[in-house]
């Protein structure tokens, strides 16, 4: 059942573009909530709203360095929705190429 539920919250973590925008700029490397939210137009506090749910994914890690909290991906967390998504490769692979048997069969 907690598999399931840290699914969820990954899946839930990655839902949103901003958040995606998010993982991209800690994709480049850490950061703080100033150096994340310069890149947006939105308030800081949305901001932090957005970073607490891709925490609460476990898709990126907060360490507290003197005042600051800086933010971190965890990239290992992402793998389990890239499995899951990854197993539909073959899926559409399978259907592109009977489209393109029934395409070239009526020319």
């Amino acid at each position: 059942m907690r598999h399931v539920q840290t699914d969820q919250l990954v899946f839930r973590a990655i839902a949103d573009p901003t958040r995606r925008a998010i993982i991209d700029l800690l994709a480049d490397g850490d950061r703080s909530i100033g150096d994340i939210a310069a890149g947006f137009d939105m308030t800081r506090p949305a901001v932090a709203k957005h970073l607490a749910i891709l925490k609460d994914g476990r898709v990126i890690d907060v360490e507290k360095r003197g005042r600051e909290r800086i933010h971190r991906l965890r990239p290992d967390t992402l793998k389990s929705a890239a499995s899951w998504i990854n197993q539909f490769d073959k899926f559409w692979d399978d259907r592109l190429a009977k489209l393109k048997e029934v395409v070239e069969d009526s020319q």
